[in-house]
Order: C-alpha cells, then structure tokens, then sequence
C-alpha cells in the first residue's frame, strides 16, 4: 500500500511475551540464579508477573524479604546469576524461543516508507541482540532501546528518546505489549497503548492498566489502529 490507512508512524514492541515466547527461557533463568544464590525459587507465576520490568529491580522484588539490609548484595548476584544462566541456554542445542504466530507477518506488512518500527524493552542490550539475532530481526527495526539506556518501565524515559529519535510525537506512536508495564509506560509518555493476550499479564489487567485496547492476534493489529485513527480525529 502507497498510504498508510492509520494516522500512527511509530510502532514499538516488547519483546518477551509480545514478539517471543520466552517464558521458559526467563522462569528458567531465574530459577538457577535463585538457587545458585542459595535462596528458595519464586514461582513461574510470580516470575511471570515481573517480566518486562529491569532484570535487577524484577529480581529485588521476589526476593523473600526485598527490604532486607543484604537485599542489594542478593539481587547484584542474582543479575549475574541470571545473565550466565542465560547465555548458557541461549548457547544450548535444541534451544528455542520462537516468534508468536503472525510476528513475521506483521512486520513485513508494516514495513513502509512512512512508517519507523522500534523496540522497548527490559533486556539489556546484549541479550537483545542475541534474540533478534537468533530470528533474524534486528534490521527490521529502526531503534532498539533496551535496559542499558535509562530508567525502564514503566517509567515513559525509553518510549520518549525513542520518539525523539525519530521525530514522531506521542500522537503518533504506538506501544505494543503484553505487560501493565508496556502499557502504563505508554500511556505516561502520551502514546497509543495497544496490549497482547497471548503474553504475561492477563487480558484483564491490561485494560486495567489503560490499554486502549488488548488484540488476540497480530492479524488485528492494523484495523485496531484504523478505529482509533478515527478516534482521535
């Protein structure tokens, strides 16, 4: 198509839970860092409710007691534990974090002149770049900003550089997600908030936290952004 049929140019996506399907890879990390550390395990559930967020606040907060006076030196370990266990598994035969139905898809279809693509994400900017590696995306992408270059969510400090970057206002950008983080650091930086029901955070908890609206699929995408084009006219 030579013209776009929604008013955004700034799509921006999480990565686990959103494009990838990194669940396993996330509770298994944080399982071994737990242990390694000598502490009990959190479960997948707890675990599950963190991702998205900056690995060292994400591992503070399961902790058993996170205002503990060593709670610092634990969750300090427990990134390092975390980050080795990770490249370990990336780096295993038979490892697989596979792309969510539709991902490719979309990506091609929302590859147009007008129109930047971005990533926001709580992954630093090395395990960022093994994932897309993996899938072959990173050229896909117009921006990358990642947990090395400030504040995460869902403080609105990533979604903002990643505007400036591209000279797209809040009006025209959107994020794509499936946690209440994705979502709230949208709507505090003033853009479209768009959540997934495939990812971590149910469905519900998505409107809850503001989003404008929660797709099944990433066939829906397009005629969600046409209906709240015209909203906003």
């Amino acid at each position: 198509m030579n013209t776009l049929p929604f008013t955004h140019r700034f799509i921006v996506f999480d990565v686990d839970g959103t494009l990838i399907d990194s669940q396993h890879t996330v509770v298994h990390c944080m399982t071994q860092a737990f242990t390694a550390r000598g502490l009990p395990a959190p479960g997948a559930a707890a675990i599950r409710a963190t991702i998205g967020l900056k690995l060292d606040i994400a591992l503070t907060s399961l902790l058993p007691d996170p205002q503990a006076a060593d709670a610092r030196a634990h969750a300090e370990a427990l990134v390092e534990g975390y980050r080795t266990a990770f490249f370990v598994l990336q780096d295993s035969p038979g490892h697989d974090e596979p792309l969510f139905p539709g991902t490719l898809e979309l990506l091609e279809a929302l590859s147009h002149p007008d129109l930047f693509l971005g990533i926001a994400t709580g992954k630093n900017r090395r395990g960022l770049s093994r994932v897309l590696a993996r899938h072959d995306l990173e050229s896909r992408f117009h921006n990358l900003k990642t947990a090395d270059d400030g504040p995460g969510k869902p403080h609105p400090h990533l979604l903002e550089v990643a505007m400036a970057e591209v000279g797209a206002s809040p009006a025209e950008t959107v994020m794509i997600g499936d946690t209440t983080y994705d979502i709230e650091m949208a709507r505090a930086a003033g853009c479209v908030a768009v959540g997934v029901a495939w990812g971590n955070h149910p469905e519900e908890r998505l409107h809850a936290a503001g989003a404008h609206c929660v797709i099944g699929h990433f066939s829906e995408l397009e005629q969600e952004l046409v209906r709240l084009s015209g909203e906003r006219v």
